[in-house]
């Protein structure tokens, strides 16, 4: 019996065994408690105050913010075409793969890469940059360049590749469609009575 009474002493004996355990023990209770208060004020104080002395909200951010990704820009179809420039249509084009040289295209500037293919004549260049070959996609990639554009194009990369082309005669502009109506046709007879129903 003493042996049961035993047991069921040390089950409830405390994990604290000595003085300076207890000490520990409180300062600890104290401590963790106020370090964790102190944590969680400076985070919610230091949080990012996108209101507080930014421009974030302003009616010019917000739009910038929500803006569609694919930008466009309407066009008048009836307006006459402003054809663009050799050097634009290279910087706004041609230049992602023949500013580095990429997958093998020859690099703007570099006389010895263009020589080959100045040596084919402007035809084949423009035939080549109108319908793509290889990795260049016909075009650049862009459909919506005009063939005088692309051919305006070639000639400023091949001229600054050590190439004389002559630049292309700008198309003369389309006649516009005929407004007038043609005059209209003779009244249609008028249909022949259908049977009487039975």
């Amino acid at each position: 019996m003493s042996n049961a009474q035993h047991n069921h002493e040390e089950a409830h004996e405390s994990p604290i065994r000595t003085p300076r355990q207890l000490i520990t023990v409180v300062i600890l209770a104290f401590l963790v408690p106020i370090i964790t208060i102190l944590l969680l004020v400076n985070f919610v104080a230091s949080g990012n105050k996108s209101n507080a002395g930014s421009d974030a909200q302003t009616p010019e951010a917000i739009e910038a913010r929500i803006k569609p990704v694919a930008g466009f820009e309407l066009r008048d179809a009836n307006a006459p075409r402003v054809f663009q420039t050799g050097e634009a249509v290279y910087k706004a084009v041609c230049a992602t793969c023949h500013a580095a040289g990429v997958a093998g295209a020859p690099k703007f500037g570099d006389s010895g890469s263009w020589a080959k293919y100045v040596s084919t004549g402007f035809d084949a260049m423009l035939q080549v940059a109108l319908h793509g070959k290889g990795a260049m996609p016909a075009k650049g990639g862009n459909p919506d360049l005009d063939d005088f554009e692309v051919a305006r194009a070639v000639v400023y990369m091949a001229n600054n590749s050590g190439a004389s082309f002559k630049e292309p005669a700008e198309p003369a502009p389309a006649a516009p469609a005929a407004t007038a109506e043609a005059p209209a046709t003779a009244p249609a007879a008028p249909a022949a009575p259908g049977a009487p129903a039975p």
